[in-house]
């Protein structure tokens, strides 16, 4: 089983074909795609696309890059959402939420600051509703774990992870797992592709992050119309089993195993379809 644990189905970049993109993803094996909102004007978006396929999941979370335009009010209404989802067996976790120190606009004293206040307000509201996580960690590992520790195991998924091995044992040891997608696949992501090979096998999940970080066989930079998509998360674990040396059938099977342990309702909601 395959399972795209994070992917933003709802971008503009598949309104055009949206139908087939869904398509190709279940005739490469794709069984689950969760799909993360992104800002308060998303919610209603991303669950109503999860509920529009079978193995469609969602989660529901401010993420970090659209802070700046963010109301406080804004996390009432997660808040709200959150509770009126509880019952939905398509909503896995809050998410995308996390922090963004690359961007240079993002990693200013001020706006560091606004990132951390939406951040540990959404973790609490985990805590609160005892849910899992989906991470976005790009240059702020050490500052997001410094949060999770103030606070009993939340857990989730870590996306498009690329600390080092010590960052990476400190988010397993908190409850995640990390994912791994498009990045692990160019030759070039030395770093990446150690921890790919030499990280606990039980500490991986696939990801695309679909339209982004499309795997190396759909070009580079200059290459037009590189959009990623979830069916690409079969060859992306073609990869990840040829760096482990594992079958396909029994990578895939593990990975899948931990997308359903870290995401309980994914699990719950797999069974029940």
């Amino acid at each position: 089983m395959l399972i795209d644990t994070h992917c933003h189905l709802d971008a503009s970049e598949f309104n055009e074909d949206r139908t087939q993109v869904i398509a190709r993803a279940q005739s490469a094996g794709v069984r689950a795609v969760v799909i993360p909102s992104v800002e308060r004007a998303n919610f209603d978006t991303v669950r109503s696309l999860a509920h529009s396929f079978s193995g469609g999941f969602y989660a529901l979370g401010i993420h970090p890059i659209f802070v700046p335009q963010a109301d406080e009010s804004d996390l009432l209404v997660l808040d709200a959402q959150i509770k009126a989802s509880l019952g939905d067996p398509r909503f896995v976790a809050i998410g995308e939420i996390g922090l963004d120190f690359f961007i240079p606009a993002l990693a200013e004293p001020a706006m560091r600051a606004r990132q951390e206040m939406y951040y540990t307000a959404q973790l609490d509201l985990a805590l609160h509703y005892d849910l899992p996580v989906l991470l976005h960690v790009r240059r702020s590992q050490d500052v997001l774990l410094k949060h999770l520790r103030h606070r009993s195991h939340i857990g989730g998924l870590a996306h498009a992870f690329n600390g080092s091995f010590q960052q990476a044992a400190q988010f397993i040891d908190q409850g995640f797992a990390l994912g791994l997608g498009g990045a692990m696949t160019f030759e070039r992501s030395l770093q990446i592709r150690r921890l790919a090979t030499r990280l606990p096998l039980e500490a991986l999940v696939l990801e695309t992050d679909a339209p982004d970080i499309p795997p190396a066989w759909l070009g580079t930079k200059q290459t037009p119309s590189r959009r990623n998509e979830p069916a690409q998360v079969a060859g992306i674990a073609d990869v990840l089993s040829e760096l482990r040396a594992l079958p396909r059938v029994q990578l895939d099977d593990a990975l899948a195993t931990n997308a359903r342990r870290v995401l309980p309702r994914l699990a719950a909601g797999l069974t029940a379809t």
